[in-house]
């Protein structure tokens, strides 16, 4: 497979010039242009046409057309090489955002250990959802566990809903609001949040209750720290939202249901790329993970 000639062509269409894209791949110039000749013979087209007046490489409709293509190809074949890879190795690249990670995969871990699973699990954690679908789409992670508010319907993924939880508001023992089991977001306008980081899915939900109580709520501070959240909450520092999938019996907090039109749910899913075969590893943590739900 002459996958080269496809590298030369997409290097020369971001640079638009023959000698920087020969000196790039350490080849001479005439093997960059006989490449471009080949495919445009291939396709009885011209992808670029020169400019001698200002000395510019244009490219044509056809030419950005097929480099659209030609993008598809050489990141299914680098997914490819990678999953290749890893098969021989059979591990599996697995993400975990946060919340995932400290909460819900301890749940998991008698079962994997079981189904000798757990040793063959490489995991990535420390990052968020939104981060973990783009290395799951690029190759780097052959599965991954997501939280998001909606079941995913990507086109090129396999989601698998495992979990659901709910969103609560925290608050100390001390606060006022303690004494109550339910809250409308529109009565919390007075108060102080503590928040996760935008690399939580709570922040967009945290938007969500907002624009539908209709005001600009306080943050005095925003952590990606889970822990360090509950304790500046549990000493009445402020308040917080937070899913319930993160909350235990021993913490020393309050977590109130929110009353709201469109109730929102933490869903946890275990995702994959359509296009990718499964390893008997990784077919049977699909079945362990949606066995236990």
């Amino acid at each position: 497979m002459d996958t080269k000639s496809l590298e030369y062509y997409h290097k020369l269409v971001e640079e638009k010039n023959f000698s920087k894209v020969a000196e790039f791949f350490e080849v001479s110039q005439p093997t960059i242009t006989l490449a471009i000749k080949r495919l445009e013979n291939e396709y009885q087209t011209k992808f670029f046409l020169r400019d001698r007046s200002h000395k510019e490489l244009i490219l044509t409709k056809d030419g950005k057309q097929f480099d659209r293509h030609v993008v598809t190809i050489l990141n299914e074949l680098e997914i490819a090489r990678k999953e290749i890879s890893r098969n021989q190795e059979q591990m599996i690249r697995l993400g975990l955002p946060p919340i995932i990670s400290q909460f819900y995969f301890p749940q998991i871990t008698p079962g994997l250990t079981d189904n000798k699973l757990l040793r063959r699990i490489e995991p990535y954690e420390e990052k968020g959802s939104a981060i973990l679908l783009k290395m799951l789409k690029d190759g780097t992670l052959d599965m991954s566990l997501l939280s998001s508010t909606t079941p995913l319907t990507d086109k090129n993924l396999k989601a698998h809903i495992i979990s659901k939880a709910n969103f609560k508001i925290i608050v100390s023992p001390q606060h006022r609001l303690a004494n109550r089991k339910s809250v409308t977001f529109n009565e919390l306008v007075n108060e102080n949040f503590i928040n996760l980081n935008s690399s939580f899915i709570h922040a967009e939900v945290f938007k969500h209750f907002a624009h539908e109580a209709h005001f600009r709520p306080t943050i005095i501070f925003q952590t990606s720290d889970v822990p360090l959240l509950k304790s500046l909450v549990s000493q009445n520092t402020g308040i917080a939202l937070l899913t319930d999938l993160a909350l235990k019996n021993t913490d020393d907090l309050v977590a109130l249901d929110i009353e709201t039109n469109i109730p929102l749910n933490f869903i946890v899913s275990i995702a994959y790329r359509r296009s990718h075969i499964l390893t008997p590893n990784q077919s049977k943590l699909i079945s362990l993970l949606t066995d236990k739900k």
